[in-house]
């Protein structure tokens, strides 16, 4: 097979286990109406049937990558691919909320590994003029996944129940494995040096990380991102229209990738990923606030695309704002670690003040999260200005 092909069909095949770690969030999210009626007892505490996924990477993002070069990059993907698909016919079964919810854990550690594995790789298998472009693809993976099981995976549901969807997750998921084992050779792959074992590392990175207005940039960003991203796909369509929510389900992450796709690139060109992080957040605040004045949809729709502009540039302000290798990596650390946090309370956290002050409240809850995304990313940006001569 030609080299060129090659490398777009594995990128492709990188992408494509991104959308099954993805489906692992999207599984429950989606459906989440449905889950609440299957386990009434647990109240808000449904919440974290979605959110435990990310306990694993909550705790051990810094570390990830550092036990991904141990193991190798190959043997990580695929053993996260495996365990995800594993989890997902045993999910089928529908097990008891305490079971399901101790599942969920197990399959953090699955996601972790194919979400850090998979983008690695993609970098080492892309040409160098291509890199650009193929980081953008993965970063879609989560809002493409979201909207496919929107549009496709929601009506199955609602007519066959939820095991179906599990069995498919697991099905697709193994597929995937199968074709990369075929495709990816082990030079694809290089096996790193690894620091993971040298008492203090962890935390030495964690406190560089956390100093450097640089390297903590996007990881802050991305906190407040994840907070907000998947709950909201959890909690606002039940407060929608019925004769309109899948619409505006399907079409809510739909339309972060457009904005992530199409304005992102040349935005950068004129402000900056790290200018435009900020500002996606303002335009966020902006919508929440409007909240009530327009019909929720709407509210939905621009909130998203706002998040669209988040999307496109938090990880892309990485490289801007560190030129170093060990700088980068601290910052995708530090994005792994917040963005996990963020994934893990996010959900149950949005629950609460829905279920115990209101819609109302939520948004305001909402509007005081994006507030302080600004101000923090200023705040950040205002520090850049004192230590470096032209601050991205």
């Amino acid at each position: 097979m030609n080299g060129k092909y090659r490398s777009l069909i594995l990128v492709l095949l990188l992408w494509a286990a991104g959308l099954c770690a993805a489906g692992q969030f999207a599984k429950i999210a989606v459906p989440f109406t449905e889950f609440r009626a299957l386990y009434p007892e647990a109240g808000s505490s449904i919440g974290w049937l979605l959110s435990l996924i990310s306990f694993v990477g909550a705790v051990a993002g810094l570390t990830a990558g550092a036990v991904v070069g141990s193991l190798g990059l190959r043997r990580m993907l695929f053993g996260g691919l495996i365990l995800g698909a594993m989890l997902s016919f045993w999910q089928a079964s529908l097990p008891g909320f305490g079971l399901f919810a101790a599942s969920r854990v197990l399959e953090g550690a699955a996601h972790l590994a194919i979400v850090i594995a998979a983008p690695t790789l993609i970098a080492n298998v892309s040409a160098d003029r291509f890199r650009g472009i193929a980081m953008a693809l993965w970063s879609t993976f989560f809002g493409v996944a979201f909207a496919l099981v929107a549009w496709i995976g929601l009506p199955q549901v609602k007519a066959f129940g939820l095991p179906p969807l599990f069995v498919v997750h697991g099905v697709l998921t193994l597929l995937v494995t199968a074709l990369l084992a075929l495709l990816l050779k082990s030079g694809d792959a290089p096996k790193a040096e690894s620091n993971a074992r040298q008492p203090g590392t962890v935390l030495s990175g964690l406190v560089a990380a956390l100093r450097s207005p640089s390297i903590a940039a996007p990881g802050v960003g991305w906190l407040f991102y994840t907070l907000t991203f998947v709950a909201l796909l959890a909690v606002l369509p039940e407060r929608l229209p019925p004769d309109q929510r899948d619409t505006v389900l399907g079409l809510m992450p739909l339309l972060g990738i457009a904005v992530s796709l199409t304005f992102v690139p040349g935005l950068m060109k004129v402000v900056g990923a790290g200018t435009l992080l900020w500002i996606g957040f303002g335009l966020a605040l902006c919508a929440v606030l409007f909240a009530g004045a327009f019909p929720l949809p709407l509210i939905c729709i621009a909130l998203f695309a706002a998040l669209g502009l988040v999307q496109g540039s938090g990880y892309a302000s990485v490289p801007e704002l560190n030129s170093g290798v060990k700088e980068r990596a601290l910052s995708f650390g530090l994005i792994a670690q917040t963005g996990n946090i963020g994934n893990l309370t996010g959900t149950p956290i949005l629950l609460f003040v829905l279920d115990r002050t209101g819609e109302v409240a939520l948004f305001h809850f909402l509007a005081v999260l994006y507030g302080l995304a600004v101000a923090a990313l200023l705040f950040l940006h205002y520090l850049r200005n004192r230590t470096q001569p032209n601050p991205a």
